[in-house]
């Protein structure tokens, strides 16, 4: 296809999509300047805006929190299931806005290719979609200015920061979208929910003092992850008073990394607890088939200490997820604090508050859900997993 220089567009194609998105109840609405989640300065005006387009990974999850889905101009291909010619690296992995709102997205134009493999914004078919307010998870400051000349309406950009659903920048991305389509009082709900299970995981947690030690793995990119990838600041155990075994073996102080084979192996005897990210099951599962005595040597596979936590890492994070996560981490390793807790219920109330909808079910039915938060039989893992 060849290529076209939209600054150099006719000025009647840009004029025509100008007068699109244009009503007569935002001529009455003052313009206002906002900063976004990475520092640039915006113009907007709260509230009357019609068409909106969200690109990049997580863009189009956020929004779906705060906003009104009924302005979607277009989504990315990705988050189209109509679509047979996508990117499906995430089909069979849970992502709670695209199963609430998959029927809607149908629907829409592609506003881009969307997914890992396609990190750029598309500004031929994002003004296809004439929109009049773009909302971009891609950071760089420089390319969401040049794509706002281009399409001649706002960007502005989010940020999940690196401790996902806890993250400051995450507060300030629903803030901020709560601003732009005066939609403050749904961003507060969130916010102060968000707050509320944070300080009742906290409080619950702060002062037990004989702690099992527990081991998470599994975290990381999606389908590439396995019981090796592992974080010594996981947000889900520092909200739920956790210390990871891992993390005194030489991980930096950030982000997920990879431990060391023979470090693992040093630790298994002394896992309490250990906690799998669904995400890494597929890895896992053949692993464990091609040498069954891979766990061989880990003390909680061995006593049946097991616990698998759903996947909240696809397109980036899923909010909702993450936060079920740290109820899920808290019961496993303090079952008698948190006995009076089921995990459905919980994840049920997270995503009607998130999403409108109560969506464990539907959840739970994916196949990479492996059927939900669960003990996992240890003794029987290769017969239920592999059948």
């Amino acid at each position: 296809m060849k290529k076209i220089n939209l600054l150099l567009l006719p000025i009647a194609l840009l004029a025509s999509c100008s007068t699109a998105k244009t009503s007569d109840s935002s001529s009455s609405v003052s313009l206002i300047e906002v900063t976004d989640v990475n520092g640039r300065k915006v113009e907007v005006k709260p509230g009357t805006y019609k068409k909106v387009v969200c690109i990049g990974a997580g863009a189009l999850r956020m929004y779906t929190y705060i906003g009104d889905t009924a302005l979607l101009a277009g989504v990315e291909d990705i988050d189209n299931t109509l679509l047979t010619t996508r990117p499906k690296m995430f089909d069979g992995v849970a992502r709670p806005y695209l199963i609430a709102h998959e029927e809607e997205f149908k629907k829409l134009p592609s506003c881009g290719v969307g997914g890992p493999q396609a990190q750029a914004a598309e500004p031929e078919k994002i003004l296809a979609c004439a929109p009049d307010i773009i909302v971009s998870e891609y950071e760089d400051v420089d390319k969401a200015n040049a794509l706002s000349t281009q399409i001649g309406v706002p960007v502005i950009t989010l940020s999940f920061g690196t401790k996902g659903v806890f993250d400051d920048k995450t507060k300030a991305s629903f803030t901020l979208l709560g601003k732009v389509f005066h939609k403050e009082e749904r961003a507060n709900e969130i916010l102060d929910y968000i707050d509320s299970c944070k300080k009742e995981i906290q409080d619950k947690t702060k002062n037990i003092t004989d702690k099992p030690k527990v081991y998470i793995c599994g975290l990381g990119n999606w389908g590439t992850t396995d019981h090796l990838m592992t974080s010594n600041a996981y947000p889900c155990f520092n909200v739920a008073n956790i210390t990871n075994i891992a993390a005194s073996s030489g991980l930096s102080s950030t982000g997920v990394q990879k431990l060391e084979t023979e470090k693992f192996e040093e630790l298994a005897p002394s896992m309490d607890v250990m906690i799998l990210d669904s995400a890494a099951m597929k890895n896992i599962i053949p692993k464990v088939k091609e040498n069954p005595s891979l766990f061989a040597n880990v003390k909680a596979w061995k006593n049946g200490e097991v616990y698998l936590q759903l996947a909240y890492n696809a397109y980036y994070t899923n909010m909702e997820l993450m936060l079920a996560n740290t109820y899920f981490a808290a019961k496993s390793v303090y079952p008698s604090v948190f006995s009076s807790l089921d995990m459905n219920t919980k994840l049920s109330e997270i995503t009607t508050k998130f999403l409108g909808q109560d969506l464990t079910t539907k959840i739970n039915a994916y196949k990479y859900s492996y059927g939900g938060y669960q003990k996992i039989d240890t003794v029987n893992f290769l017969t239920k997993y592999t059948a």
